[in-house]
């Protein structure tokens, strides 16, 4: 199969879909793999690297999409590439088609079998090409809240640890998955006060195991989200459902309530956010707005500002799929892994995955 890694184009995104390491495990399958020119740059790898492990290279985007069969991505098609899609193109990238209802219906109108990082799903539950990038991004939800709590950017003024006689900051966190456990992980470290919203008693008993009672837990439920939202001083949304859009769970109400020069990051905004007051999406270039004295930090792609850490991790889990679709092709592939099977959400003008056709509102019709 012929695969292709275009240049991403997003606002401040600098990661590539496939690292010169991936290419060579690709040819050695017996696959021709086509990089366009200066793809990597942005995460430190040069055409050169990519061209000794066998790739080709191509001068343009349009060339890698009309000769792929296979396009490997890190972030969503925007509508300037729309124009690439046709019948039978096999596209495997972060999709978040619950936010991007105008994408899922070019998807469905070109006929493009799109398969979602995001929603390959093993039978645990767990999201195995979702769980590095909401790491990157649990980790660096603390250090971009850190920063513009810094009286320069609009922020409080505080630091995130106290020093002593001095309180740290009260750090809440909504949501106790993978990006609330890794932020809470740099928080604690940093020496803030962590408190963890959660819906599930089990997973709030882990976490209390985890860090020995360091951090607070409370069930996620309007009344405490409206009492911890009140004392926050860096609040961090970290909810996701599988494929759905994120449930809104902090109401403009309660970002009234909060501290002037508190800030907020929802690290769930690709997935339409779970604070009702994020109502854009903003760039690393222009990552925060303000509304009600409350800093807003509300960018999408937020791994895209370390490319290279973020692009060796995305290869680590994306590579063994694109080997199996790639060798195996579509069909067989799917049907010999229930967890890959997930990971379609459009195929033959159909929209295949149950949450992502309730969000955009267009009809679900399951794989066969």
């Amino acid at each position: 199969m012929r695969i292709g890694i275009p240049t991403e184009v997003k606002s401040g995104e600098y990661r590539v879909a496939l690292t010169p390491a991936g290419v060579s495990v690709l040819k050695g399958a017996g696959h021709e793999v086509l990089v366009q020119a200066g793809a990597g740059a942005g995460s430190g790898f040069e055409d050169e690297e990519y061209a000794a492990e066998g790739a080709a290279l191509a001068a343009d985007a349009s060339e890698v999409w009309q000769r792929a069969e296979l396009i490997m991505k890190v972030k969503e098609p925007l509508p300037e590439e729309f124009g690439y899609f046709r019948p039978g193109l096999l596209l495997f990238t972060y999709l978040h088609l619950a936010a991007a209802p105008e994408l899922a219906r070019a998807l469905k109108a070109r006929e493009v079998t799109a398969i979602a990082y995001e929603t390959i799903q093993l039978p645990g539950g767990g999201l195995p090409l979702l769980t590095p990038m909401s790491e990157v991004a649990g980790r660096m939800a603390v250090q971009v809240g850190s920063r513009f709590l810094e009286a320069r950017h609009g922020g409080r003024g505080i630091l995130l640890g106290g020093v002593p006689g001095v309180p740290p900051a009260e750090v809440i966190i909504i949501g106790g998955g993978i990006v609330g456990t890794n932020a809470a992980r740099i928080a604690l470290g940093m020496g803030a006060s962590v408190v963890i919203l959660e819906r599930s008693a089990d997973r709030m008993r882990y976490l209390d195991e985890v860090w020995s009672g360091r951090i607070g837990t409370l069930m996620s439920n309007p009344y405490n989200i409206a009492q911890a939202v009140r004392k926050a001083d860096l609040l961090i949304g970290a909810v996701l459902i599988p494929g759905a859009r994120a449930p809104r769970l902090v109401t403009d109400e309660m970002v009234q309530t909060m501290k002037k020069g508190a800030v907020i990051v929802d690290v769930a905004v690709d997935q339409g956010g779970t604070i009702a007051t994020i109502d854009r999406v903003t760039t690393h270039e222009q990552p925060v707005y303000e509304r009600h004295g409350v800093i807003h930090y509300a960018v999408a792609n937020m791994p895209g500002a370390v490319p290279r850490t973020s692009t060796y991790a995305l290869t680590n889990v994306t590579l063994p799929y694109a080997l199996e679709i790639a060798s195996k092709g579509l069909e067989r592939a799917i049907e010999g892994n229930p967890s890959l099977k997930l990971g379609v959400n459009t195929h033959c003008g159909r929209v295949t995955h149950r949450q992502v056709a309730e969000a955009v509102g267009l009809p679900f019709e399951p794989l066969t």
